[in-house]
């Protein structure tokens, strides 16, 4: 019996059926009409679902199984980091042994592009790519779903509650252990949610949830088996920035922020091909232990993550301009003050952005650049 059959990626056998299922949804065909384009698909829907079907024929024919639909992902990856970012580069992925499977605990900067370069750069690097871990807040819709487990995610049921919750994180757990056993690398955000204001702090919870496979081993010894390495993931401009801006401030000054289905598709959409400029992707050091107690773990992987995050001109004249607006965070109290060397190109194009960031959103803006600067200091 196939116990994970309900939450784990599509198998080889399953991927022709769900992508010809997925030519014929016309909500499907309408979103990636709309996608391409928006004036068109309204005013002659029948039409451009009817030229959207046509191309994805075409595109996914020969895909008849997980490596042939990796490879189509791949083509999409590289045009869209054609358009949309200046650089790509990575760090750390020479120490990683091909012949090990490992979990790799990241920073969670945006929903679908964050495990989609660490992808990119494995694949390209010869590795095997990763099972990415996906909230089922992501997929109302079942064609969401179907892509994503066409892409080798699976699913976080985090709608449940009780004892429902309880057996669904324990069956997660075992999923995670059991892809690690099965010589596949798996993706992790290191907490639910995205960091909208730049500080990338791992959740005690998320660790606690990777040992209830086997409750009765102490905690090192459970994650050992999962070869854990924290990945800091760097964008020199973060594509939904404003958004993020927008729900901190609502948050702030009405204590609640309502998300509608509408703001997850709006962040995803923005991240995939809104600009983004340099993108790092730092593979860091596989975590050793000296302690069970899941506080100091997180501590230790958030450590990896703010001195592998590539700090760029952007971060750091955010920095300056918090400093000068007097608003700097108490948690950058007795900082020592650094010069800022950015590149009068590197000012030009970041205030030309603040510029069009209504004022009252500026604050909770410069913090999110400014923050992973201000981590790197604490250690």
């Amino acid at each position: 019996m196939d116990k994970f059959k309900e939450i784990r990626p599509y198998h080889d056998d399953e991927i022709r059926p769900v992508l010809d299922r997925l030519i014929t949804d016309p909500e499907f065909l309408f979103s990636i009409a709309s996608f391409y384009s928006p004036k068109l698909s309204r005013l002659f829907p029948a039409a451009t679902r009817l030229v959207a079907q046509k191309k994805l024929k075409g595109q996914l024919a020969a895909v008849h199984d997980v490596a042939s639909m990796q490879d189509v992902i791949a083509e999409y990856m590289y045009k869209m980091i054609e358009d949309t970012t200046t650089s790509l580069t990575h760090s750390g992925i020479e120490n990683l042994d091909q012949q090990r499977s490992y979990l790799f605990i990241s920073n969670h900067r945006d929903i679908t592009m964050d495990p989609a370069f660490v992808n990119y750069v494995l694949y390209y690097a010869g590795n095997r790519t990763v099972q990415i871990a996906t909230g089922d807040n992501l997929l109302k819709k079942p064609f969401v779903s179907d892509l994503m487990r066409l892409n080798k995610s699976f699913i976080v049921r985090r709608s449940l509650k009780g004892r429902e919750l309880l057996q669904s994180l324990t069956l997660l757990s075992e999923y995670i252990h059991f892809c690690i056993e099965q010589n596949n690398n798996v993706w992790i955000a290191q907490r639910e949610g995205r960091a909208k204001d730049g500080i990338d702090k791992t959740d005690s919870a998320l660790l606690k949830m990777l040992a209830m496979n086997q409750r009765k081993l102490p905690l090192s010894e459970n994650l050992e088996k999962l070869h854990i390495v924290p990945v800091s993931i760097s964008y020199e401009y973060d594509a939904c920035d404003v958004l993020k801006a927008e729900e901190l401030y609502q948050l702030e000054t009405t204590g609640s922020f309502t998300k509608t289905d509408q703001s997850d598709i709006d962040s995803i959409v923005a991240g995939m091909i809104g600009f983004k400029g340099a993108v790092h992707v730092a593979f860091g050091s596989e975590m050793r232990y000296d302690s069970d107690d899941p506080e100091i773990i997180a501590a230790a992987i958030d450590a990896q993550i703010w001195k592998n995050y590539k700090l760029r001109d952007s971060n750091f004249i955010a920095l300056e301009m918090l400093r000068e607006r007097a608003q700097l965070p108490e948690r950058a109290t007795g900082m020592p003050r650094e010069e800022c060397e950015a590149t009068a190109a590197s000012r030009e194009e970041f205030l030309n952005r603040l510029q069009k960031v209504d004022s009252i959103l500026q604050r909770h803006y410069l913090l999110s650049y400014a923050n992973p600067v201000i981590s790197r200091m604490t250690l």
